[in-house]
């Protein structure tokens, strides 16, 4: 399989695919490299394997390349699986805006530690949850991935943690010990214990399958 899409204008999400589908071959390229410069197209799936679909599909058509889409977020119990497909969008009730990542992260953040305020340790149960899909130019759906990674919310004053991450990365304790929060986990530890590293690898079980001759 020749070079494939990543259609995400997050750096971090281009980086994480790289370190871990680049060892068996796959060549990456960043919608830049493909040259995309379009809007983004719409997130108005129910799901996140809805949403990594018709991003993958609408990439793939756009560039004339395969491309490999994921859409992820973070589920918390206490909140019924909020933020959920609105992860990246939640102090905002998941509409856009203009505010430049760091800013938009922040207020996500505050948000969900408003939400759970007195919520106990033990009921902060949550997990980053990861679809990702990889269609064809011609329109076609090659291949899905699911990864979970679970933890719980930190309390106030133990979060936020470290400068490893992005997103809820510094709220979010790693199960089982939650000592670290996924922020303090280094690139290696992230890449193996996270939904997109888990959605990632199961994504390059399925590419070397549809790569081998004869598939």
């Amino acid at each position: 399989m020749g070079p494939i899409v990543v259609a995400t204008g997050n750096p971090h999400k281009v980086e994480e695919l790289r370190a871990i589908l680049g060892p068996i071959g796959v060549e990456l390229l960043s919608l830049a490299d493909a040259g995309d410069t379009g809007p983004e197209p719409e997130e108005t799936g129910g799901t996140f394997e809805e949403n990594a679909a018709s991003k993958a599909l609408a990439y793939a058509a756009r560039t004339g390349l395969p491309c490999l889409a994921d859409d992820s977020g973070l589920e918390v119990d206490a909140l019924a699986g909020a933020p959920g497909v609105i992860s990246a969008r939640y102090h905002s009730d998941g509409l856009e805006t203009d505010l430049p990542r760091p800013e938009r992260d922040r207020l996500n953040n505050e948000r969900l530690l408003r939400e759970m305020e007195g919520v106990p340790p033990e009921r902060r149960t949550a997990r980053f949850v990861c679809a990702m899909t990889l269609a064809s130019p011609e329109g076609q759906v090659l291949a899905k991935a699911r990864g979970l990674f679970e933890g719980r919310i930190g309390l106030p004053g133990e979060v936020p943690r470290g400068s490893n991450g992005f997103g809820y990365d510094p709220l979010f304790l790693v199960a089982p010990d939650f000592t670290r929060t996924s922020a303090e986990l280094t690139p290696a530890e992230k890449n193996r214990l996270s939904h997109r590293g888990k959605a990632a690898r199961a994504m390059a079980d399925a590419i070397a399958e549809l790569s081998r001759p004869g598939a």
